[in-house]
């Protein structure tokens, strides 16, 4: 990690991702993962995902903290998902784990 840089990730509370109406995640299970200078972001288990309403995207991005993510989108949302298939070992819990731009905490 750069100096002054932290993340941090413990278990989140119950989350449901809705897009369009249409519920595409609901999880018990999400890990919260706190970064500086960076909004909370809820990483939900790929088994609470509808990955059937989902399509791969040739989109990936580097992150030098977590490593490379790879997206999924919808068809009127690009890159609305991403997931760090094989993240850096600091934050190695996310692994294969997706997180969506915005999520309903209860």
């Amino acid at each position: 990690m750069t100096r002054g840089h932290r993340i941090t990730i413990e278990r989140g509370g119950h989350v449901r991702v809705v897009h369009g109406g249409q519920v595409l995640a609901e999880s018990d299970r999400s890990l919260v993962l706190r970064e500086t200078g960076c909004p909370e972001r809820y990483y939900i288990p790929p088994e609470d995902v509808r990955l059937d309403l989902l399509t791969p995207s040739g989109t990936q991005t580097y992150c030098p903290f977590k490593g490379t993510a790879s997206y999924w989108s919808r068809p009127d949302a690009a890159d609305l998902v991403w997931a760090y298939p094989d993240p850096k070992p600091d934050v190695a819990e996310i692994k294969d784990h997706l997180c969506f731009y915005e999520v309903e905490v209860f």
